[in-house]
């Protein structure tokens, strides 16, 4: 999807064109905006301390931090959803990278389950003007910040997968053999390392 010269100023709105899987748990996808710090955009990083994540503030007030995400409607592939609400939400455009995993989990006020699907975003341009400005804040913070400030344990899992796809690239390169572990199970997750 060319999103560079095509940047809308307001946000899709409405569930009309939502997707619902086989349970009708609405589909939601994400994304998680990253960057090198050296600023170079190589992929050679040897730990967490070398890699900074965007998190955008709540649109409810006093509701902490979160990566970007937002429904996925009927005439958007599972990627293009996920980039087109990392730019309405994060104001952001990068490359949409292979996806980290799905998580179920209730949604707001636990009336509904949504399946969640998470990507990772190299951030190539970082926007003046986006349809949320005015209504989110965005930030960008250590790993171990995100940690702490993400308020949905679902991105934070899908934070781990990234920071361990990241620093894996670098064991892998360098001969020696990547360690294969699994998150905890708050809910059901399929992660894609």
């Amino acid at each position: 999807m060319e999103l560079k010269n095509m940047i809308a100023l307001v946000s899709r709105t409405g569930r009309h064109m939502q997707r619902y899987n086989f349970l009708g748990h609405r589909q939601v996808v994400g994304c998680i905006p990253y960057r090198y710090k050296c600023g170079n955009g190589t992929p050679h990083i040897s730990d967490e301390d070398e890699i900074e994540v965007l998190v955008i503030t709540s649109q409810r007030k006093g509701k902490g931090m979160l990566f970007p995400k937002g429904g996925w409607e009927k005439d958007e592939s599972m990627e293009d959803a996920a980039l087109r609400e990392t730019v309405e939400e994060a104001g952001v455009v990068g490359d949409v990278e292979h996806k980290l995993g799905d998580w179920t989990f209730s949604g707001k006020n636990n009336d509904m389950w949504c399946e969640s699907h998470m990507f990772p975003l190299l951030v190539k341009e970082q926007l003046e003007l986006w349809p949320e400005k005015n209504s989110r804040q965005r930030i960008w913070v250590s790993v171990r910040e995100a940690r702490k400030v993400c308020q949905y344990w679902w991105m934070k899992e899908a934070l781990e997968l990234l920071v361990k796809r990241l620093t894996m690239q670098i064991k892998v390169q360098g001969g020696s053999e990547a360690e294969t572990g699994s998150l905890s199970q708050k809910g059901r997750k399929k992660s894609n390392l």
